[in-house]
């Protein structure tokens, strides 16, 4: 099973950056899928990027609009989601998710970091 923390979030004003890091832990992370979803309160969680890990292809969400990166360590078995131009409907509990790459759905999820962006 695998064990997923996320850290970086916080409150930014409207224009700044952030850097969201997610550690894993439990298993190899070979032939997965890591990504990350936010949720606002009375809202679904949603996606916003995705990795997969052997050879580091990537996916976006079209609100993301360049203005997010998603990378990964392999060394470190930690993926980072770099926000740039934050706004305030990027206001979000964002949480980083795995997924093998047979699984149509994310099967574990972090406990999820607060980003809030201010006006």
């Amino acid at each position: 099973q695998v064990q997923l923390v996320e850290s970086g979030g916080g409150l930014v004003q409207a224009g700044d950056s952030l850097r969201l890091s997610c550690a894993a832990s439990g298993r190899t992370l070979r032939n997965s899928y890591m990504g990350w979803l936010r949720q606002t309160p009375g809202k679904e969680r949603e996606f916003v990027a995705a990795i997969y890990w052997n050879g580091g292809s990537t996916d976006y969400a079209d609100f993301v609009e360049g203005r997010f990166t998603i990378s990964r360590d392999n060394a470190k078995n930690t993926m980072y989601l770099q926000m740039n131009s934050l706004q305030p409907e990027d206001t979000a509990v964002y949480y980083c998710a795995w997924r093998d790459l047979w699984s149509p759905t994310w099967k574990a999820y972090g406990q999820g970091t607060q980003v809030t962006v201010s006006s």
